[in-house]
């Protein structure tokens, strides 16, 4: 898949972005058109019949028995641990390199986040770390099936079940990724996923949904995002305003279908990004056996990060730092009294990441040019 030097000067003009909607829309624009004039020729736009069926399709996609529909994946998080009864007091174990959410949700409900340094190859939670995390405050444990690649939930359940703890797994970018036949998200106690536009199911907004096989934690979920109220004016519990709205569900619901397809597209984008950069000073993914890796973000590793994405961005071609801080060094968890040098791994990969673009609609050809650039990169450098 080399191209010729000529090639690339050739097509400078081409555009390619880390992350393109506009084509999907496209394809799918008069479907999403016809499936939001129905909701609102309904005028029907809170807890309606697209919401019960999104929860419905998506418990059997992910095979659990329940799910609940949620207004982000934050909340998702949020509300999982605060139905699991962890607050003040107690400490769940998570990543240091992650979104902003999972440990923010921690720190909501008034919990401790307990960072564990990752693995170096697939920039998941280090299992071998997390067992001298625990102490007598540890609730839970929540890992995040990060970039699309399950977590190696496995063995994560079995220290779970050995320390009494709970559960909550963080699948915001992993709908459809699975580990030994296990689906993502209905592993632990609770399963959390968000609809952000750019996730690999993406609604035309925020939207969340978690997937349990506990009938008592769906109800609680439900009950604490709706003001704790089963009954109009009747409230049980002190909740919050916590729905996915009719519209965002009914998008959801076409794009739903197209989900298995896309995921495929994706994995074929990183078989040939593995192909192309293979013998290049540069890190790329990892999938262990016996797992099924989805690619919300195809990531490589160099100790050249800056200099490439500043080459790739001359060419037009789209890059993004996925992420370029570990949570245990933002500023707002200093207290937590983590310094730098404290997770060694999680603070290289922030150094050294870089995704490049996979989305289901990347033609090979513009992949080949993206490949081809990367490659006169390091030949020239």
């Amino acid at each position: 898949m080399r191209l010729s030097k000529f090639t690339i000067l050739s097509r400078l003009d081409l555009k390619i972005p880390l992350i393109d909607l506009s084509v999907q829309h496209k394809v799918l624009r008069k479907e999403l058109e016809r499936a939001v004039q129905k909701v609102m020729d309904s005028q029907h736009f809170i807890q309606g019949d697209c919401v019960r069926a999104l929860e419905e399709k998506t418990a059997s996609k992910v095979d659990s028995k329940y799910a609940v529909a949620v207004a982000s994946g934050s909340d998702a998080l949020y509300l999982s641990l605060w139905a699991l009864g962890i607050g003040p007091g107690d400490e769940v174990i998570t990543s240091p390199f992650t979104f902003f959410a999972t440990a923010g949700s921690i720190s909501r409900v008034g919990a401790k986040p307990v960072f564990t340094d990752i693995d170096p190859c697939t920039f998941n939670l280090d299992v071998n770390q997390i067992g001298a995390k625990i102490t007598r405050r540890t609730k839970a444990i929540l890992p995040v099936h990060l970039f699309g690649l399950c977590c190696e939930m496995d063995r994560i359940q079995e220290i779970a079940k050995r320390h009494s703890l709970f559960v909550i797994e963080d699948a915001a970018q992993a709908f459809g990724s699975a580990c030994h036949g296990k689906k993502a998200g209905s592993i632990g106690d609770a399963g959390c996923f968000s609809f952000y536009p750019t996730k690999n199911l993406g609604g035309a907004g925020d939207g969340g949904m978690v997937v349990t096989n506990s009938r008592v934690l769906a109800d609680k979920i439900r009950l604490l995002g709706q003001h704790g109220s089963k009954k109009k004016y009747h409230h049980e519990l002190v909740g919050i305003n916590s729905r996915l709205d009719e519209i965002q569900a009914a998008i959801l619901l076409v794009k739903m279908r197209f989900l298995d397809r896309w995921n495929s597209r994706r994995a074929k984008i990183a078989a040939r990004y593995n192909s192309g950069l293979k013998g290049l000073p540069l890190g790329l993914p990892v999938t262990p056996p016996g797992f099924k890796h989805i690619y919300h973000l195809y990531s490589i590793m160099t100790r050249k990060r800056d200099a490439l994405a500043a080459h790739l961005e001359k060419r037009e071609i789209g890059t993004g730092v996925y992420y370029p801080h570990p949570l245990h060094l933002e500023a707002c968890f200093k207290a937590l009294g983590y310094r730098n040098g404290d997770f060694p791994v999680a603070e290289e990969t922030s150094r050294q990441i870089l995704s490049l673009p996979v989305y289901p609609e990347l033609t090979e050809s513009n992949q080949a040019v993206a490949i081809a650039a990367i490659q006169d990169f390091f030949t020239n450098s």
